[in-house]
């Protein structure tokens, strides 16, 4: 890390003076102190990949400077054994907390765990008339709009255990249904599982997010759709970008591109590619991303009575991500610009959106200098956040902690300090 380091003060020094900037000017550009520069061109202080982006942009080093700072990678959730002969079980505990383990087929039945699985599934599996059949699926279709709204106003633990024995309730009942009906009840147990993979995600478990994504995959075959293969691509790639493997990310969403999928899908693996790009400093890419996205999703045909794939609070996503993006180019100020108007379009009963895109927006503030604003839209979203006790929502959460922290002599982050503290504690806690 040192060496990296000193390798990126080096450059930095050169890209400056080129600029015939001071430290004191650049310092000006990108909202950190003269001293704190000075640190880093020498090699005392390690670069953040946010100052990289900042000082990338600002000195037009077209991604040289960001690619010295890689980004912290995690090691892949399913790098380990093989997961397909595996089954999930899961906890409840009276306080009302749940949690999800992973346990091998044969440690199940050895355990006699599957004679309650079959007792339970017996009731269900029995053929079933064709007008019962259809309506379980009209109510299933309501519920998932019902756990989708919950989802918005509480946090996973809340949603995943009646959304995972809702998915098996539709597994089985799909065994006794008429072809018809059989398609379309598995259909929908996929967009479940997939609502379910995603709020494993939110509870910050990566594992569990891409094992239901696949299990969606499987159930979307047998209902005879095979373009949600795609978007698990498109799902695996959003979690490789968020822990820090941005080639494995460009690589899944590149793939899920060249599928034959649908208008949809393919707009949100554009999406992704461009958050990609953004990261890796790539602003061309990423841009040409975000327009391809946009006219894909332009194309899309909805489906009124099948759940929407991915974002379904915000209004224009497309122009939601480009804020992001933004972001990510170092190009704060532009993209406080965008999120300011395009978070004011989310509905307000959407916490979980909000909270999400809040707090990017409070970043893009702070990066930008504007440290008031930041505060301010921090503590309007801080409710929110501690409702959804979201993952992703709390790793932006300890970034924008970090940002405030270099202007700890400001008002308004001494007066938001300790309730920011708290939000980022009991956020990645929960």
């Amino acid at each position: 890390m040192l060496e990296n380091a000193n390798d990126f003060g080096q450059e930095l020094r050169v890209r400056r003076l080129a600029a015939g900037l001071s430290l004191g000017q650049l310092g000006q550009r990108v909202h950190y102190s003269k001293s704190q520069l000075s640190k880093v061109e020498r090699g005392i202080k390690r670069p953040t990949t946010e100052l990289a982006r900042l000082c990338d942009a600002q000195l037009d080093a077209g991604g040289g400077l960001a690619e010295l700072v890689p980004t912290q990678r995690l090691p892949s959730p399913l790098s380990g054994p093989g997961h397909d002969d595996e089954v999930w079980l899961m906890h409840l505990s009276k306080d009302g907390s749940s949690s999800f383990q992973p346990v091998a087929r044969r440690s199940v039945i050895a355990a006699g765990a599957s004679v309650l699985v079959m007792r339970v599934s017996d009731g269900l599996s029995q053929p079933a008339c064709a007008e019962g059949a259809s309506t379980a699926l009209d109510a299933a279709r309501l519920l998932f709009d019902q756990f989708r709204r919950l989802g918005q106003a509480s946090g996973p633990g809340s949603v995943l255990p009646p959304l995972i024995a809702q998915t098996h309730s539709l597994e089985q009942l799909a065994v006794g249904a008429d072809v018809r009906t059989r398609r379309e009840l598995l259909l929908l147990a996929s967009r479940y599982a997939e609502y379910v993979g995603w709020m494993a995600q939110e509870s910050g478990d990566d594992t569990a997010a891409l094992w239901w994504t696949e299990r969606a995959v499987q159930l979307a075959e047998a209902g005879a759709d095979k373009g949600l293969a795609a978007y698990a691509y498109v799902r695996h790639s959003l979690i490789s970008l968020y822990r820090g493997d941005v080639s494995h990310a460009v690589q899944l969403a590149a793939h899920a591109l060249k599928s034959k999928a649908s208008p949809r899908i393919l707009g949100l693996a554009a999406q992704h590619l461009a958050q990609s790009a953004a990261v890796d400093g790539d602003y061309g890419t990423c841009m040409r991303s975000l327009d391809r996205a946009r006219e894909l999703l332009a194309r899309d045909a909805a489906e009124p009575d099948r759940p929407v794939l991915g974002a379904s609070h915000v209004p224009d996503v497309v122009a939601m991500f480009r804020g992001w993006c933004m972001y990510d180019l170092g190009r704060p100020r532009q993209a406080a610009a965008l999120l300011d108007v395009e978070t004011e379009r989310i509905p307000e009963h959407a916490f979980r959106t909000r909270a999400r895109y809040g707090v990017r927006r409070a970043l893009a503030h702070a990066a930008a200098g504007d440290i008031d604003q930041a505060c301010a839209v921090t503590t309007e979203i801080l409710p929110s956040v501690r409702l959804t006790h979201s993952a992703t929502v709390a790793a932006d959460l300890r970034r924008l902690s970090h940002t405030l922290r270099r202007h700890a002599r400001n008002a308004a982050v001494r007066t938001l300090t300790p309730d920011l503290t708290a939000a980022a504690i009991r956020t990645t806690t929960s």
